[in-house]
């Protein structure tokens, strides 16, 4: 495994995230309402994960260093564990474990729905991010994993209907997608690695 010191201090970081969250909870330090806080900080750092995630791939072109590459998975597997404790916080403290009210709640506010349809589209994501996946889908991994996108552009919609009263916050994050976005357009991305030869160039021939 290459990398194992920089894999280790990703996967350190990330579970003490949510871990330091929990203990505030169990502080009382998150407010009137912590269970609430708690379902919207884990949904946020979803969001935040996906765009490190989809990062990894242009910061590598950008930089020529594989680690950036070599803690992609991992960082994907994190977008779904988040995801699975934002749906169980919500389920916790917003339902109270309550099924029948999951039903009320669908009717009155669609962007569960939404975000319900991001999670299953990670939960895919989750399930073939093994190498037995990739080799039995063969092309169509790649292809099936391009649906990142989609889930990245529900996330969005998600938090745009749950924070409407302050689209300010929202916009930073919809312009930091899109720029994620245009990355990933194949004359951007081609373009990347020049970035990086005239770095190596102008460091070598200072003007």
């Amino acid at each position: 495994m290459r990398y194992p010191l920089w894999r280790f201090l990703v996967f350190v970081v990330i579970a003490a995230v949510p871990l330091y969250w929990f203990y505030q909870a169990w502080l009382f330090a998150l407010g009137p309402d912590p269970g609430k806080t708690l379902v919207d900080r884990l949904g946020l750092g979803v969001l935040i994960l996906l765009f490190i995630t989809l990062a990894m791939t242009p910061l590598q072109k950008l930089t020529g260093w594989p680690g950036w590459i070599a803690v992609r998975r991992q960082l994907g597997l994190w977008c779904f564990a988040y995801g699975v404790l934002h749906l169980t916080a919500y389920s916790v403290f917003i339902l109270g474990l309550d099924w029948a009210q999951f039903g009320v709640e669908l009717s009155k506010r669609p962007y569960i729905i939404v975000g319900a349809l991001g999670f299953l589209g990670l939960l895919v994501l989750a399930i073939t991010s093994n190498r037995f996946s990739q080799r039995r889908l063969g092309k169509r991994w790649k292809k099936l994993h391009r649906v990142v996108y989609g889930i990245l552009a529900l996330g969005l919609l998600h938090m745009l209907w749950v924070v409407r009263a302050d689209l300010k916050e929202w916009s930073l994050y919809a312009l930091i997608g899109v720029f994620l976005m245009v990355l990933r357009i194949p004359a951007v991305a081609r373009r990347l690695p020049l970035f990086r030869s005239k770095s190596a160039g102008t460091a070598i021939n200072p003007q």
